[in-house]
């Protein structure tokens, strides 16, 4: 997946250290949901083209909207964009609205890791 393709909230430079791995099994589900969208990305998506009436595409937000929120209700969010997603929908930004309590890195990926220590 080309990282240019994700807005830039999206990505981040973290990664994932050794001393992590434990703290990082949570985020399991969550990466492979994200590994899922990457892979629909980099392939089905480019059959489509450009065709999102929205700022960021609905597979964007999906990324975001995962990252941000976890699989569950990120996927739950994901499927009310594309619901409001049709042929009469005017269109525009519609960013994800951030998690009150995101404590995640990205990485260049846009894979979600535990913060490193400060």
């Amino acid at each position: 997946m080309s990282v240019a393709t994700l807005p830039t909230a999206f990505v981040g430079s973290a990664t994932l250290t050794a001393p992590n791995l434990v703290r990082a099994l949570p985020l399991v589900p969550r990466n492979a949901g994200l590994a899922l969208l990457h892979g629909y990305r980099a392939t089905i998506s480019h059959v489509y083209g450009d065709v999102c009436k929205y700022y960021p595409s609905c597979s964007a937000y999906a990324v975001g909207a995962v990252q941000q929120h976890g699989l569950l209700k990120g996927a739950a969010l994901a499927a009310a964009r594309l619901a409001r997603c049709h042929p009469w929908a005017q269109g525009g930004i519609d960013d994800v609205k951030p998690h009150r309590a995101f404590r995640y890195d990205l990485t260049p990926h846009g894979f979600v890791v535990p913060p490193g220590k400060d």
